[in-house]
């Protein structure tokens, strides 16, 4: 299977994943989330679905809630993409965004103020 193809599909995941968090899933635990990025397998039967949170801090309810709706997404997935094999679905909360500020905040701290010159 070529990679481009791979590639198309985990994008087409995304974009359905990510409209059906924003539009029909009304699970208050999944309110909120972001999809980061979809990653299938070779076979494409299985992927990884990371998502980050802009309400922060909820890491474990937001994993709870998207497990929950596993069977939803899917069953849209099938209804939405002309697929052989709907992928089972693993979540997985994205650590990037929470790293990028947290490096930002310690080279904030590290910032050493100009000195005027005389």
């Amino acid at each position: 299977m070529s990679r481009f193809r791979k590639d198309r599909v985990a994008e087409l995941i995304h974009q359905v994943i990510a409209d059906l968090i924003v539009s029909k899933i009304k699970d208050p635990r999944v309110q909120g989330v972001t999809v980061t990025e979809v990653l299938l397998s070779a076979d494409l039967k299985s992927a990884r679905v990371y998502y980050c949170s802009l309400t922060g801090g909820e890491a474990a309810a937001h994993q709870k809630g998207l497990e929950a709706a596993e069977g939803f997404i899917r069953r849209q997935l099938r209804m939405e993409l002309d697929l052989k094999y709907i992928p089972q679905l693993s979540f997985f909360y994205d650590t990037a965004f929470d790293n990028s500020a947290r490096i930002n905040r310690i080279l904030k701290d590290l910032a050493v103020p100009a000195k005027e010159d005389d």
